[in-house]
């Protein structure tokens, strides 16, 4: 099958096309026909950075996907060839990637997608979808009445923060960085943006609760925004970080008695475990793209799978709206 691969680690130029050999079904395992996959920070830092959790060279990235069932492990539930499914389901050690004609994928990962979206918002869906659930839903149990503030509210994993923490029955307060994504926030349902160039975090932390903070923080931005994290959560409150890589001064988190919450959803993937949990969000957040509730935010840049490394840096360039997709060539 045509795939695009890379044979070392580096920059957007290390993708290139190849034939390689088709997957060989395993137990519990479903072969799906790619149709679109989207870019992820992550898969940017695997091609970047290499191990620990990149697959073994000659590598085939990307772990969203959305396609067609092609064939079906006698073990793998009740999947049918035909079947129209999205999943995060590879990219990492251990597993292949999207960016090929077909992608092995273990069935506990695997969905059938939302009937309502194309394939091209479905691939954009997964990663992003499960690490706000799991944020939203299993770590800081956010439930009607709480304040959220979340940082890059109208980025991959923030505009789904957003729909998710709103469904739960928060107020919502959403960080950006110009009126345009202000814009997006609000259309998501962020029911107050903060423009955090023009606004630093004390002044909105008393104009918006009173000096007392946020119950939840959600920083979708992470790294060196930790730290106004911290700064902006209530005392016993609650910080949600997807990014934790470095160094930071604890200091508040002790001072205030703040619970920091890290998620790196893709240990399931990495790690062979609880693989169905993934599964179950995943079809939960189909019921709500059905119900209306639940919807991507898609860059308008049309991509081939064979344009990766433009896609790459487009998301890369900070340029990017929404998630970066790409489909298989018609």
């Amino acid at each position: 099958m045509r795939a695009m691969i890379i044979d070392e680690f580096g920059g957007p130029e290390v993708f290139k096309e190849a034939d390689i050999p088709m997957p060989a079904m395993k137990p519990g395992h479903v072969l799906i026909r790619v149709h679109a996959t989207s870019v992820n920070p992550i898969d940017c830092l695997i091609r970047t950075m290499g191990p620990p959790f990149a697959p073994m060279l000659p590598a085939v990235l990307q772990g969203d996907v959305a396609g067609t069932v092609e064939a079906v492990a006698s073990d793998a539930g009740t999947f049918k060839p035909g079947d129209e499914v999205y999943a995060c389901a590879g990219g990492v050690i251990g597993t292949g990637g999207a960016l090929a004609e077909y992608m092995l994928a273990d069935a506990a990962l695997v969905v059938h997608k939302p009937k309502s979206l194309s394939m091209r918002e479905a691939a954009a869906l997964p990663l992003v979808t499960i690490t706000a659930w799991e944020g939203v839903f299993l770590r800081a149990r956010i439930k009607l009445g709480h304040t959220v503030l979340v940082h890059g509210g109208a980025g991959g994993v923030g505009h789904i923060v957003v729909q998710l923490a709103k469904q739960a029955g928060a107020t919502v307060y959403a960080t950006v960085s110009s009126e345009k994504k202000a814009k997006i926030a609000r259309s998501f349902g962020a029911d107050e943006v903060i423009h955090y160039k023009q606004e630093d975090v004390k002044s909105y932390v008393d104009r918006l609760t009173g000096g007392k903070g946020f119950d939840v923080v959600f920083d979708t931005v992470s790294g060196g925004n930790l730290a106004k994290s911290f700064e902006a959560a209530k005392l016993n409150g609650e910080v949600i970080a997807t990014v934790a890589l470095g160094q930071f001064d604890l200091a508040p988190v002790h001072l205030k008695g703040l619970s920091l919450h890290v998620i790196f959803m893709l240990i399931p993937l990495i790690h062979g475990i609880n693989r169905s949990v993934h599964g179950s969000i995943l079809r939960d957040a189909a019921r709500l793209v059905e119900e209306g509730k639940l919807k991507p935010l898609v860059d308008p840049h049309e991509f081939r799978i064979s344009d990766v490394a433009e896609a790459h840096q487009l998301l890369e360039s900070g340029e990017a709206i929404g998630k970066v997709v790409l489909q298989a060539a018609p």
